[in-house]
């Protein structure tokens, strides 16, 4: 698919209650969809440094972590890993390309490559919506090298993919077609009626509708904080317990930090229990 006809791309919306399968708007709850739920709490940015593993390895043993996406390339990244196999955490690719690689034995090749396309994704808050053609062959190879490094510390291929600043639906990734097919894949975040502008809808539409059709998606993703105001938590339990919802957390902020490690988390979620692996 060329960028023009992804640019240019019509989604439809289902005609149930909730719009998951493609949008990241959701409605109200339906009295006849009885699916079973699921409430993952996912950490992002496991592997990135020593302290951001050891936090979240923390909450990961209390339970309120269900699942890691993990950073290839990185200072900890090697250690993250081996505690990830010897306490079969599930883990899944933070791909990145905006945070430097800080792990000493990266190819200077590599960082180079990343350092190129960091500096366009962060030009301004809609570059990742742009295609850049002379960046084509750099974008393939930083995902194919982490992708192979993940299978090196892990012993595997990764099942699940998302992205650090989620990066992962620009549109040099999405029109490349640089996932592999059938993988999870991290959809846009998900939000109530109203808050975004047409515009913005459409955008997400189409690209979750790109993503379907070669991953699978959950239902909806949003971050874990805030989960105040009251009713915002609420809707998001309603919605997790007939569909598969994803949080996304980041332990080493001190405030999720709190949370995850306390009581409190398990007062939130109350009847609808965390997830104990990823699922999609």
């Amino acid at each position: 698919m060329s960028h023009k006809e992804w640019a240019s791309e019509k989604a439809t919306a289902p005609n149930s209650p909730i719009e998951f399968s493609l949008t990241g708007e959701f409605r109200s709850e339906s009295q006849e969809d009885v699916r079973a739920g699921l409430l993952i709490i996912n950490a992002d940015d496991w592997g990135r440094d020593r302290e951001t593993t050891d936090r979240t390895l923390e909450c990961s043993t209390r339970g309120t972590v269900s699942s890691v996406s993990a950073m290839v390339f990185m200072e900890d990244a090697e250690r993250a890993a081996a505690i990830a196999r010897g306490r079969g955490i599930d883990t899944g690719l933070h791909l990145n390309f905006t945070t430097t690689f800080s792990a000493a034995d990266c190819p200077s090749r590599l960082r180079e490559n990343q350092r190129n396309i960091a500096a366009s994704l962060l030009r301004h808050r809609f570059s990742q919506v742009l295609f850049y053609p002379g960046l084509a062959r750099s974008f393939e190879y930083v995902v194919s090298a982490q992708l192979e490094e993940f299978h090196r510390l892990y012993g595997m291929a990764p099942r699940r993919i998302d992205g650090h600043h989620h990066m992962h639906l620009c549109a040099n990734v999405l029109l490349a077609r640089l996932l592999p097919a059938g993988t999870i894949v991290r959809r846009n975040f998900s939000f109530h009626r109203g808050e975004k502008s047409r515009a913005n809808i459409v955008y997400r539409r189409v690209v979750d509708r790109m993503l379907a059709r070669r991953h699978r998606l959950v239902d909806f993703f949003f971050s874990l904080p805030p989960l105040a105001p009251p009713t915002h938590a609420q809707k998001i339990l309603s919605l997790a317990r007939h569909s598969k919802v994803e949080l996304a957390t980041h332990p080493v902020d001190p405030d999720e930090y709190r949370l995850l490690t306390g009581d409190e988390i398990f007062r939130w979620a109350g009847d609808c229990s965390i997830a104990p692996h990823f699922a999609g």
